[in-house]
């Protein structure tokens, strides 16, 4: 990797190309200072500590996912957001794959709340759904289905996970459609007294 000016943003995407090398979890302060043949020292003039560095990565990370999702579902709906929002979900997965584990870190949800690449990529994903004709509570119910099985999917198959000699885009393909399918005829659970979830209500912290 080129050498990159000690600054604070210079030093957050070094670290992040460092994670999808060795993993977000063996990104530290001496870890990236070894990286650059710099003292410890020199870094700590730009960051507080392990937990600050950690932050900007998750921040960077979500950063960079809300501009590919932003990108491909512009001027979609319905199945064909759903599509969109999925492969580059699972592209984001597999080619960054320490800056995506970054944006599954939990971080302090003051910090969350307030950068714009995280309400922005909740916006995108229950704006997605709402075009299916949910409501609360089952919006936030296919939000939770969506995020586990495009996590889990992706992680599998980052991992190895699928032996079988069927085809692993293919099978992916068909998972996005069955959710599709799903989704348009999803069992409305109705909207009970006190089940709603408040309009303006705190978004999560961690990318849906």
């Amino acid at each position: 990797m080129a050498r990159v000016r000690l600054t604070v943003d210079g030093l957050t995407e070094a670290a992040g190309v460092l994670a999808d090398e060795v993993g977000f979890e063996n990104v530290t302060v001496a870890a990236l200072a070894r990286h650059f043949g710099v003292k410890d020292a020199s870094l700590y003039a730009h960051l507080r500590n392990a937990a600050d560095l950690r932050t900007r990565i998750a921040l960077l990370a979500v950063d960079e996912f809300a501009g590919r999702v932003a990108a491909a579902v512009a001027g979609r709906a319905g199945r064909d957001a759903l599509v969109a929002f999925a492969d580059a979900y699972r592209a984001f997965a597999l080619e960054r794959p320490g800056l995506y584990a970054a944006t599954q870190a939990r971080i302090d949800p003051a910090i969350a709340s307030t950068p714009p690449s995280y309400l922005r990529t909740i916006e995108m994903t229950y704006g997605m759904l709402r075009a299916y004709g949910l409501t609360e509570p089952d919006l936030t119910d296919a939000v939770r289905l969506l995020r586990s099985t495009f996590h889990g999917f992706c992680t599998l198959e980052a991992n190895g996970g699928f032996a079988a000699e069927r085809d692993v885009r293919a099978s992916w393909e068909r998972t996005v459609e069955a959710l599709h399918v799903l989704l348009e005829h999803w069992p409305r659970a109705g909207t009970a007294a006190g089940t709603s979830a408040p309009t303006g209500a705190a978004p999560p912290h961690r990318v849906t």
